[in-house]
């Protein structure tokens, strides 16, 4: 499946993101270059 959006070179802010949820969506922005 094709990503909608590419996060490389970009900040993202992700709120909640000590557990859960959040934590894993910070994850994965991080190990795709956000």
């Amino acid at each position: 499946m094709e990503a909608l959006m590419d996060p490389k070179g970009k900040v993202v802010i992700v709120t909640g993101a000590s557990s859960g949820i959040g934590e894993a969506t910070a994850r994965q922005f991080g190990r795709e270059g956000a």
